[in-house]
């Protein structure tokens, strides 16, 4: 099967924002968000996704209520009515007039402008997949998950229609298996320590593009503490030296790499004719 998602990838590396672009009075994970991450040149929208205790699916990474909605309840205890009371604070704590999207909203308004990747999806997968259907969206999102046994039959019970990137640490125990199973595999995510992984490898990136399959890295941190894509990432590169952050990335041979600076993601990798490489 030929998806739209591995096709686009071929004509130039994708960049996916990671909660759409935040900063100023804008939230991560509000539409604003995902209206600026688009204006700055997002082919993707990373969003997460949680539900409400009346069983309504939210945009909102859970878990995170505290910090960016000054709440002490979890999205999972309130009713859909009481989520929709809510409003996003800014980087200073203080409130905006960005509510908690709906995930039939964020579908709605960004669905066919771009692609959508489901974080969370595993939480709530048999109801993601009816969204993402009704809104006949099966060709412009992407799942990921564990490559786990367990995952991968769920995958085929209730989504086999859905894009599908497995994660994967330094190395790739999965791919061969993935093919032969009844779902929608298109490639996987790398997340790799240090630069002689076998996942960060031009032969490994190589051996996936012969397969058509593409490969995602990841340049945000999401903590200091772990290293990400061998330190090739955000921080270094907005730091001044994108040469070995973003650059090695697409360099390298990534189809996707997620950021949380679009702009000056996409300033440098077409600056640098790194966008269009061929793959």
């Amino acid at each position: 099967m030929n998806d739209i998602i591995r096709e686009t990838a071929k004509n130039g590396l994708l960049i996916a924002a990671h909660r759409g672009v935040s900063g100023g009075n804008i939230p991560c994970n509000s539409m604003a968000s995902y209206e600026t991450a688009l204006v700055q040149g997002a082919d993707i929208l990373e969003i997460d996704i949680t539900k409400s205790a009346d069983g309504e699916l939210f945009v909102f990474h859970g878990g995170l209520e505290s910090i960016h909605l000054r709440s002490d309840r979890l999205i999972t205890n309130m009713t859909a009515t009481e989520v929709r009371e809510l409003r996003y604070c800014n980087g200073d704590g203080v409130k905006t007039t960005q509510s908690v999207s709906t995930l039939d909203e964020v579908f709605e308004a960004f669905g066919h402008s771009c692609f959508i990747n489901l974080d969370k999806f595993w939480d709530n997968i048999a109801e993601i997949t009816t969204c993402v259907r009704r809104h006949k969206l099966q060709d412009r999102v992407i799942a990921k998950s564990h490559p786990a046994d367990e995952c991968i039959e769920l995958l085929e019970q209730l989504a086999p229609d859905i894009p599908y990137l497995p994660f994967i640490w330094n190395e790739d125990d999965c791919t061969e298996e993935l093919l032969k199973r009844d779902i929608r595999f298109i490639g996987t995510e790398a997340h790799f320590s240090d630069d002689d992984s076998e996942v960060a490898s031009t032969e490994y990136l190589d051996k996936m593009h012969r397969q058509n399959l593409i490969v995602w890295a990841n340049a945000i941190v999401f903590n200091y503490k772990t290293v990400e894509s061998a330190g090739h990432t955000d921080d270094i590169s907005v730091t001044g030296n994108p040469d070995n952050g973003w650059g090695w990335l697409a360099k390298r041979g990534f189809d996707i790499l997620q950021t949380d600076w679009v702009l000056p993601m996409r300033m440098y990798l077409k600056e640098n004719g790194l966008l269009h490489l061929n793959r």
